[in-house]
């Protein structure tokens, strides 16, 4: 047996065959999608996953939006201190576990959900796939996520 693969000396497929570069590339795509409408919030991408996250449930902690949103805190830190300069949460220390950080929608925050609330119909109109298409491609995309995770 040797150790180089039988394959080793063959030419690497073209990115367009890649199932990596798919998801990536509609990843960007998705975001260059949002962008103008979330411009119109004053939020970022990632911003708005924590403030959905937060109009879903307000409350968290640091570490209970990181697992929803598949971040860490190095990452999702600065995005709440972000939203928090721009007067949308609040973050404090738990008074039962002061290493704990809750992060709270203000009533300007809260208020910014009625006007978000057309950026799904808008993304929805874009896409133009059924319901049962969009969920069966999400299930898809969330189990090899979670494959590539485990």
């Amino acid at each position: 047996m040797t150790d180089t693969p039988a394959d080793a000396d063959a030419p690497l497929s073209d990115v367009t065959g890649m199932l990596c570069f798919s998801l990536y590339s509609a990843g960007h795509a998705f975001t260059q999608l949002y962008r103008p409408l979330l411009d119109d919030l004053g939020l970022t991408y990632p911003q708005y996953l924590v403030m959905v996250t937060l109009w879903n449930r307000d409350g968290q902690n640091v570490k209970e939006l990181g697992r929803a949103l598949f971040l860490d805190s190095s990452t999702l830190t600065p995005l709440l201190k972000r939203l928090d300069a721009a007067g949308l949460i609040t973050r404090t220390r738990n008074p039962k576990d002061e290493r704990e950080v809750l992060i709270h929608l203000t009533e300007t925050g809260k208020a910014l959900k009625s006007s978000a609330s057309d950026v799904m119909r808008c993304i929805a109109e874009a896409v133009g796939l059924d319901a049962e298409t969009v969920r069966a491609i999400k299930e898809s995309v969330d189990t090899i996520r979670d494959k590539i995770k485990s």
